[in-house]
């Protein structure tokens, strides 16, 4: 028997390939692919690039002078900003700009995700095989929706602001700074149960420096009796001998306005304007603009951010204002949420009220401090939420920008605070004219001029309690006169 092997017939269609080698038809296939996902990453860099090279060259034009433009808006924008930070406050600030610009954001999304949908076409996917039409579907997909939902959320948080401006500043007329400064008079506003009418549970004027943003903090204890208002003021014309009468404390010149609106006709508030009458009467200072801070607004403020760290030296009581105790903050140093900080700033069980307004100073600076433009930015749309809920205020759209580009000077600055509480100030019968004295000294020792220190006056007080603050009642709470109220705190 023979062991040779028959001869080899060779196959009519020439010789097989091998499984690692590739067709002409699969060197094809590949080639289309990476034409079809090269149309859409031009798409993703140039809009408009696609369509160019392979589509409708009149619309590729259009759309690439487009994103050329707004290149060239932007870099100049960004270049401007650099140079003059107003700028960009005043268009953030601007009702119109941010319409406008959120328009434009909404436009971009459709129009780049149209030009993605026309990449993709421009690839012919029907002539890709399966596994291939997948991939561009998901490559295509991902691109769209990441680049549109971009723009989308852009025009979102364009939105909220624009609803901020809206809702919270107002239309009225800018005022100039009185002597380099403006003085804003904030409120903690208090409408309790049982309460006829908001009264302010706090009263601080911020006394801001218009160049550099030093602050100089001047509270005032809503226990103050016995003073006179602002020469001329509605107020001075309804009491011409003060505000003398017995029980009647800075806090309840808001409620008397309220009950007698036809004396302030030409006011959209009065309480806060009769407020406004008496302060400026006890400081001799001029209020530019007011803000009413809403507790359960802040609550949401504390949380939008992250919390705010504090030290607490003392244990702070939840509750007591009517109701039980029904916790404790804890002594240390802590990250507290918005509930934990307002019972910080407003506890009074076991304190009383000059401890009480030292330590809302030093959640004030805290959150100067501590809320950064990056945080401020990640938590946007729940800082504005809480904004609106939080904050009524006179401030003008026009003047936001100045007082953001203020806020951040100010994070660089040391806070100075004049309290008119014991030891310095005998609430039930106070002293105008020391009063007057001290914030003068306060204020030309924060734009580094020559002052006398404070004076070591003292007034007798009935106990040395605590509650929380670093000082007494009998030698005067630190944060409460403080050249620099962080290292106080």
């Amino acid at each position: 028997m023979s062991l040779d092997r028959p001869p080899v017939t060779p196959h009519p269609a020439g010789p097989r390939s091998s499984p690692g080698s590739a067709t002409p038809d699969d060197r094809a296939a590949r080639v289309r692919f990476r034409r079809a996902i090269t149309l859409m990453l031009l798409t993703l860099v140039a809009p408009g690039s696609a369509q160019l090279l392979a589509g409708n060259r009149q619309v590729g034009r259009v759309a690439l002078r487009i994103w050329v433009g707004l290149i060239v808006v932007v870099v100049a924008l960004l270049a401007t900003g650099l140079v003059w930070h107003g700028m960009v406050f005043e268009l953030a600030s601007d009702t119109l700009v941010l319409g406008v610009f959120r328009f434009v954001l909404m436009a971009l999304a459709v129009g780049w995700a149209t030009l993605f949908m026309d990449a993709w076409r421009l690839g012919d996917p029907l002539t890709l095989r399966q596994p291939q039409r997948v991939a561009a579907v998901g490559v295509n997909g991902l691109l769209c929706f990441t680049v549109a939902g971009t723009l989308l959320f852009g025009a979102h948080v364009v939105g909220v602001q624009r609803e901020l401006m809206s809702s919270m500043f107002s239309d009225g007329e800018a005022t100039a700074a009185t002597a380099g400064r403006y003085n804003v008079l904030l409120m903690g506003g208090d409408s309790g149960a049982g309460r006829v009418g908001l009264r302010p549970d706090s009263m601080t004027v911020a006394s801001i420096d218009a160049e550099t943003g030093r602050t100089v903090l001047i509270s005032l204890p809503r226990n103050m009796a016995n003073f006179s208002f602002r020469k001329g003021s509605t107020m001075d014309k309804q009491f011409p001998e003060g505000w003398t009468c017995d029980d009647c404390y800075l806090n309840a010149v808001s409620t008397w306005a309220t009950d007698n609106p036809e004396l302030f006709k030409k006011s959209k508030n009065p309480g806060i304007d009769a407020t406004i009458d008496a302060i400026e009467g006890i400081t001799d200072l001029r209020i530019n603009y007011w803000a009413m801070v809403n507790m359960a607004g802040f609550t949401e403020l504390v949380d939008a951010v992250g919390g705010v760290e504090l030290t607490v030296r003392d244990r702070i009581p939840v509750g007591g204002l009517g109701d039980d105790v029904t916790g404790y903050i804890e002594p240390g140093v802590r990250t507290l949420d918005g509930h934990d900080t307002l019972w910080y700033a407003r506890a009074r069980e076991g304190s009383d009220d000059y401890s009480r307004m030292a330590r809302q100073k030093c959640v004030m600076s805290a959150m100067l401090q501590q809320i950064s433009p990056q945080s401020a930015l990640r938590n946007f749309s729940d800082i504005a939420q809480a904004g609106s809920d939080m904050i009524s205020t006179d401030v003008p759209n026009s003047e936001v920008g100045t007082f953001a580009q203020l806020a951040l000077k100010a994070r660089n600055e040391p806070v100075s605070t004049v309290s008119l509480v014991p030891p310095l100030i005998n609430t039930a019968d106070p002293d105008i004219e020391l009063i007057q004295n001290r914030i003068s000294n306060a204020i030309d020792r924060a734009e580094g001029k020559d002052a006398p220190k404070p004076s070591r006056k003292r007034t007798k007080t009935p106990t040395d309690m605590t509650g929380g603050s670093l000082g007494s009642m009998s030698e005067g709470y630190a944060a409460n006169q403080a050249e620099d109220l962080g290292a106080t705190c």
